[in-house]
C-alpha cells in the first residue's frame, strides 16, 4: 500500500485548535530544504521556523534503509525535545519515502512529506513525454514507480538518477559552482526525443536540493521545458493542516540546526540571505558499523 506522504495527520492541526503563531519545523539530510522553508514561509510568515539539516549524515542516499530509518528516528527524537514543534516538514524524498510511517508511529507531531511532483508534471505534460529527475535512490524505489503508475499511465517517464546533483547544489550554496558542462552532463538524460518528433516538455525536480540550480539548468537546457518544484504543493499542505495567518505578516528570522559543524562563512552568506538569523549545532555524529 502505498504512504501518503503528503497527509501530515489524520485530523488536521487546524481542526484542533492550532496555534496563532505555530512552530514549524523544516527538516532535511543537508540544505536542499531550504526550497521548500522559503515555498512555506512565504504560506504562513507568521510561524515560527527551525531548519534542521542533518549535515552528519549527508549525503542520505549512501546509508542502508535499516540505518537511516533509525538515524532519522533518533535525530528526530532530539529536535522535537529540543524545539517542540507544532508541525515537522521533511524536505527530503529519501527520507520522505522510507521514514514517514515510522515517524507517525513514533510521535504524535503531524509530519507533513514530500512527493516527486509526478501528477502535476502528468497534468502539465502536451507531449507525454516527462523526465523524473532525482536522486538514484528514490528512482529505484518503488513507491515512485507506484505513482507513475497511478497518476502518469499515459506518459512516457524517463527516470533520471543523478549521483552528484545534490552535492553540486550544497556547492553553489556554499560559494563554489561546479562548471557548465558538469551541470549539462547531469541532466542531458532528462531530454528524449521521440520517433515521432515528439521531445520531454516537462521535468519533475525530485529532490529538493535540485531547486537551487534550476536558473542554471534553464539556462543550460538544449530546449524549453517546465521544471516542476513540489515546494509550493508542500506549503499548501501546511496552510490547509494549520490555516492561513494573519494578512500582512512579516517573516521572522529562522533559526537553523546542524548534527554536524557549524557552516562555513560563504555557506552562512547564503542562509543570510534566505532569512536564517541565528545557527546552532545539534552535535549527532554518525556512527555506521563497518
Amino acid at each position: 500500500m502505498r504512504i501518503d506522504l503528503m497527509a501530515g495527520a489524520s485530523l488536521s492541526v487546524a481542526a484542533r485548535g492550532a496555534p496563532v503563531e505555530p512552530h514549524i519545523l523544516v527538516f532535511d539530510s543537508g540544505l536542499g530544504g531550504l526550497t521548500v522553508l522559503e515555498a512555506v514561509r512565504r504560506a504562513r510568515p507568521d510561524a515560527r521556523y527551525v531548519y534542521a539539516a542533518d549535515d552528519a549524515a549527508f549525503p542520505y542516499g549512501r546509508l542502508g534503509e535499516a540505518t537511516l530509518v533509525a538515524r532519522v528516528l533518533a535525530v528526530m527524537e532530539r529536535l522535537i525535545a529540543v524545539h517542540h514543534p507544532d508541525l515537522v516538514v521533511i524536505a527530503c524524498n529519501t527520507a520522505s519515502t522510507l521514514v514517514l510511517p515510522a515517524l507517525r508511529q513514533r510521535f504524535s507531531t503531524p509530519f507533513v512529506g514530500v512527493v516527486p511532483p509526478i501528477k502535476p508534471a502528468a497534468e502539465t505534460t502536451r507531449t507525454g513525454l516527462v523526465s523524473l529527475l532525482a536522486t538514484p535512490g528514490t528512482v529505484a524505489r518503488s513507491y515512485t514507480r507506484d505513482l507513475i503508475a497511478t497518476y502518469a499511465g499515459t506518459c512516457r517517464v524517463a527516470l533520471v538518477g543523478s549521483p552528484n546533483l545534490a552535492n553540486y547544489a550544497e556547492a553553489e550554496l556554499s560559494g563554489a559552482p561546479v562548471p557548465d558542462a558538469a551541470l549539462a552532463a547531469e541532466i542531458a538524460p532528462c531530454f528524449v526525443t521521440a520517433e515521432d518528433g515528439r521531445r520531454t516538455d516537462v521535468v519533475c525536480l525530485a529532490c529538493t536540493h535540485y531547486p537551487l540550480l534550476r536558473p542554471r539548468f534553464e539556462r543550460l537546457a538544449p530546449w524549453p521545458v517546465t521544471w516542476i518544484d513540489p515546494a509550493p504543493a508542500i506549503a499548501r499542505r501546511v496552510t490547509q493542516l494549520l490555516g492561513s495567518g494573519p494578512a500582512g505578516a512579516e517573516p521572522g528570522p529562522v533559526l537553523a540546526a546542524f548534527t554536524g559543524q557549524s557552516p562555513a562563512s560563504a555557506l552562512r552568506a547564503s542562509l543570510d540571505a534566505r532569512g536564517v538569523g541565528e545557527i546552532g549545532v545539534e552535535a549527532m555524529p554518525l556512527a555506521l558499523q563497518s
